[in-house]
């Protein structure tokens, strides 16, 4: 009987020790630093936005905010993972502020700059399109802090899903929405650089609002948007 009883401490001293040790070994690998890390985020950005190749007599008159959000897939493309290309989707919306005059002419449209002798309150463009960034991305990341310097720059292709326009006038008011003459594809380059969470950016957009063919006064109406401000990631 002392052999078995023997025998069975033992096991059960064996066994505990075993266990023991894998429960060490399973908070180890718990509290391991990740060297594989990625910078998957999400991005709120806020900005100014302003039209160039301005018609003859154009102006921006207002301030014209804009705002977009989405997320971005990290994907490391060296050992360090300080440089890393990205991929996701988003959301934008952009105002613009300016004199042009829209006016409905048997289901066409004309434009013209806003007479002088005009009193305007609101003459305004909003767009609103769905974003795919695809961008090359440097930072000096390390494994051990979130906090560090980066430089992120790329391509974002965007589709104008809603657009709306805005004019009030002391004689009435117009609104007109999924103007047939603006282009429903946008594309434009843009970077970002910063510290941490908080970084600045720039967009500048390679094709114009309207589709080609589309005058003011006569001239082509090609015009492209620019936006500037701050980008917030949040991992």
């Amino acid at each position: 009987m002392k052999k078995y009883i023997f025998i069975l401490f033992f096991i059960v001293t064996a066994t505990t020790s075993a266990q023991n040790k894998d429960a060490k070994q399973v908070e180890h690998d718990f509290d391991a630093i990740d060297s594989l890390y990625r910078e998957d985020q999400f991005y709120f950005s806020v900005s100014y936005c302003l039209m160039q190749s301005k018609p003859d007599g154009f102006q921006q008159n207002k301030f014209s905010p804009g705002m977009s959000l989405g997320f971005l897939r990290d994907m490391p493309i060296n050992k360090n993972r300080t440089l890393a290309l990205a991929a996701g989707i988003g959301y934008t919306y952009s105002t613009y502020n300016q004199n042009i005059v829209i006016i409905s002419n048997n289901q066409n449209y004309e434009y013209q700059i806003a007479p002088d002798d005009v009193a305007i309150s609101k003459d305004r463009f909003i767009f609103h399109t769905i974003d795919l960034p695809i961008e090359f991305r440097w930072r000096n990341s390390i494994p051990e802090s979130t906090k560090f310097w980066r430089v992120y720059t790329g391509l974002k292709l965007s589709y104008l899903f809603y657009d709306e326009y805005k004019l009030e006038t002391s004689s009435g008011n117009v609104s007109i929405s999924n103007n047939k003459d603006l282009n429903p594809f946008q594309f434009g380059v843009y970077v970002s650089a910063g510290w941490n969470t908080v970084n600045v950016f720039a967009y500048y957009g390679l094709n114009s609002f309207f589709k080609s063919g589309t005058k003011i006064d006569g001239n082509p109406l090609d015009v492209n948007g620019i936006r500037f401000g701050l980008m917030f990631y949040i991992l």
